[in-house]
């Protein structure tokens, strides 16, 4: 332990300071000192945040950390996760982190007050909106859009009414969903339709409350996953850069080379199921029935070996006797984690295991319970896609040994 007690030496999972005595600093980065009055004395590692908002909004939580220490501080979240619940793994690979002015999807709060229109992040643990002026994690694409749609929302939000902007990159373009707006009336319908017609947007969908409509989609609208277009329903779970995805998707290739058939659970649109399926064939299964269709009229559209099945893998996982007919199994669960059929994966036979996950906390409990299985964690690949937020994904290889 450093001999200063203020000194910061490293970043906690949540974004603050750590002091060699164990104090929590706020906005401090390793090589600060915390003063006696409270104060702190930047070190080598703290950097000028680049955009005017921060720390105000919340869709950045770690702008003041260089490029050097937040890589570190990806990587870190993933090792103390693996830490705190007894896990080894082979290799902890080096942190991939996306570039700024990529993120692809992104969903902003929108209200009135009075006659002006705010439209941005909320602040950390707040309902407060950071009305958007610059932003230094969104596509310029998305962006772009931040301003028009502050005039387009006026007449459509009424005062001190919250309302969503929901926004994703697609191949066409950008795909806007506007969430528990009023958009009834002729007026309104032409509105709408001409900001669709001068953004080029892909679709434009509302959603009063009874589910999103489409309003505008000159063609339909789709994501290329894996050189395959699919038709991406409105809202749908899409990587939240292409870079990390790209990253993900590589960290899992090699595990998979010269394997046969793979199953991918939680497949979703099928990221993982088309990016590694050509050639072999796949098995995926997915609860939201909108993905699944997608996926299944992708794979028979492009004659892929692909079967994609609608199954609720938390209350039906796949059996051992199921999942031993395949060489490899991919799982990408939600942030919880996939506590039950992790526990069928580790009563199986099946030789590798490749695990996506969007939270090392519950990877690591996850992995513990493989690894009791009679697996091992051969590497981890953390991935940094929402750039300086403390939000961490990562990709985990894992290898039968027996027990």
């Amino acid at each position: 332990m450093s001999g200063d007690p203020g000194l910061i030496l490293r970043i906690a999972a949540k974004g603050d300071g750590v002091t060699a005595d164990g104090r929590h600093v706020p906005l401090s980065a390793p090589g600060d000192r915390l003063r006696a009055d409270g104060g702190l004395d930047y070190g080598p590692h703290h950097a000028e945040p680049p955009c005017r908002h921060y720390p105000l909004c919340g869709g950045c939580q770690l702008q003041h950390l260089d490029d050097e220490i937040y890589a570190r501080y990806v990587g870190d979240r993933v090792v103390g996760a693996l830490t705190g619940q007894g896990v080894e793994a082979g290799a902890v690979l080096p942190p991939i982190v996306s570039p700024p002015r990529t993120r692809r999807r992104a969903s902003l709060r929108a209200a009135k007050f009075g006659k002006k229109m705010q439209l941005g992040f909320s602040s950390e643990n707040s309902h407060r909106i950071v009305d958007m002026t610059m932003c230094e994690v969104l596509h310029p694409a998305l962006f772009a859009l931040v301003a028009p749609l502050r005039n387009l929302l006026g007449p459509m939000v009424g005062d001190r009414r919250a309302a969503h902007v929901r926004m994703s990159l697609v191949d066409q373009g950008v795909d806007l969903c506007l969430e528990n707006v009023g958009a009834e009336g002729l007026e309104l319908a032409e509105r709408l339709n001409d900001f669709a017609q001068t953004h080029r947007l892909a679709r434009l969908s509302i959603d009063e409350g009874f589910g999103p409509q489409t309003r505008y989609e000159p063609e339909p609208a789709t994501i290329t996953l894996g050189g395959v277009p699919v038709a991406m329903p409105t809202n749908a779970f899409l990587q939240a850069t292409a870079d990390g995805e790209a990253a993900l998707v590589s960290a899992v290739r090699g595990a998979m080379a010269g394997v046969g058939t793979i199953a991918d659970l939680f497949c979703g649109l099928g990221t993982f199921a088309l990016a590694l399926g050509e050639g072999r064939a796949v098995y995926g299964a997915e609860a939201a029935r909108d993905l699944v269709l997608a996926l299944k009229m992708a794979g028979n559209r492009t004659q892929r070996r692909l079967v994609a099945d609608h199954r609720d893998l938390f209350r039906r996982p796949l059996t051992p006797e199921e999942l031993n007919r395949f060489d490899a199994v991919l799982i990408d669960p939600p942030r919880a984690g996939a506590r039950e059929q992790v526990q069928q994966i580790a009563l199986s036979t099946v030789p590798v295991v490749a695990y996506v996950s969007c939270n090392p906390g519950s990877f690591a409990r996850d992995a513990k319970h493989l690894i009791e299985g009679g697996y091992a964690l051969e590497s981890v690949q953390p991935v940094g896609q929402f750039r300086w937020s403390t939000h961490v994904e990562l990709a985990g290889i894992f290898r039968k040994t027996g027990e």
